[in-house]
């Protein structure tokens, strides 16, 4: 992003504003994969709101639906509608996002209309490129064997990079080859491993894997990071961004939430019932699962229209 224009430092609103808007646009890309475009035009949007409430002294915890509607309602008075929209949805967005973190106590953005938007489906990876991607990892250094290891569990099991941060050796039993997984709101579900995942995290967690980092605090965390500490989201980041470079897949098109979307997609496809996937994903509807049959149907499509001989007319 280009650098952001200086605010305001003096209140409790732009110092805490600043800082959240900066989690949450790290958030947008490690965990939801959104690519630089998207994430700048987000930080525009915001900043733009962040300036507004400063000029006004209010805090970031009295923002409220009265403020929300006089700042779109000027918003609409100066900007063409897409603008508008655009704004509105990162202001939903981004509220949002600091009500279910707790950074405020409830979200004021739903008095705020979505934008009228046609569906954007998820964009998984081809399965030859997941292949690819995680049979180029083939060294034996702790390094290679953890990196292994997570990628394979990102896609061997859906799970959020929230989720994967937070796994412990204790979550793990490879007698019943499950995984507890903790999602929103503490929700655990357990999910199975396959024969590959399982193979990879026996290695990984045997004598010269994960033993072989270095040890200044101790953590039952999973995955570590070179200092021997949890391995965080933004260090997941770092780890696709490597494989992917080396593996010469485009950086762009792969993500942590990437791995979930082509977990779900790549079984649906093979056959899985919705709602075994469904349970797999953690998803507290259908209807967010039912999108990766929309991609299924949209690659049948494809295939279709590539493949039959009267399919273009």
């Amino acid at each position: 992003m280009p650098p952001r224009r200086s605010l305001s430092r003096n209140s409790c609103f732009d110092m805490n504003a600043n800082d959240a808007l900066a989690d949450y646009l790290q958030w947008l890309t490690v965990e939801k994969g959104r690519s630089g475009a998207t994430i700048e035009s987000y930080g525009r949007d915001i900043e733009q709101f962040v300036g507004w409430m400063s000029d006004r002294t209010v805090s970031i915890s009295d923002v409220g639906p009265a403020q929300l509607d006089e700042y779109v309602n000027e918003l609409r008075r100066n900007k063409a509608p897409a603008s508008v929209a655009r704004a509105t949805a990162s202001l939903r967005g981004w509220l949002g996002y600091l009500a279910d973190e707790r950074i405020i106590s409830s979200d004021p953005a739903a008095i705020l209309r979505p934008a009228q938007r046609g569906r954007t489906l998820p964009k998984p990876l081809p399965e030859e490129t997941i292949g690819a991607l995680l049979d180029s990892i083939s060294g034996d250094s702790p390094i290679d064997l953890r990196d292994r290891a997570l990628l394979e569990f990102l896609y061997g099991t859906g799970a959020r990079v929230s989720e994967v941060v937070g796994v412990s050796i204790e979550d793990i039993d490879f007698d019943e080859e499950l995984v507890r997984v903790t999602g929103k709101g503490s929700k655990q579900r357990l999910v199975p491993m396959g024969r590959v995942l399982r193979s990879s995290l026996r290695t990984y967690l045997a004598p010269g894997g994960r033993n072989l980092f270095p040890r200044p605090r101790p953590t039952s965390r999973v995955f570590l990071n070179q200092r021997g500490g949890p391995l965080s989201r933004q260090g997941i980041d770092l780890v696709i961004a490597k494989r992917a470079l080396d593996a010469g897949i485009d950086r762009s098109t792969i993500s942590a939430h990437v791995f979930r979307h082509s977990c779900a997609t790549h079984m649906l496809a093979h056959g899985a019932d919705i709602r075994v996937v469904q349970e797999l994903l953690g998803h507290a509807s259908i209807a967010t699962t039912q999108v990766y049959t929309a991609v299924s149907v949209s690659s049948l499509q494809h295939a279709y229209e590539s493949a039959h001989p009267r399919a273009r007319g």
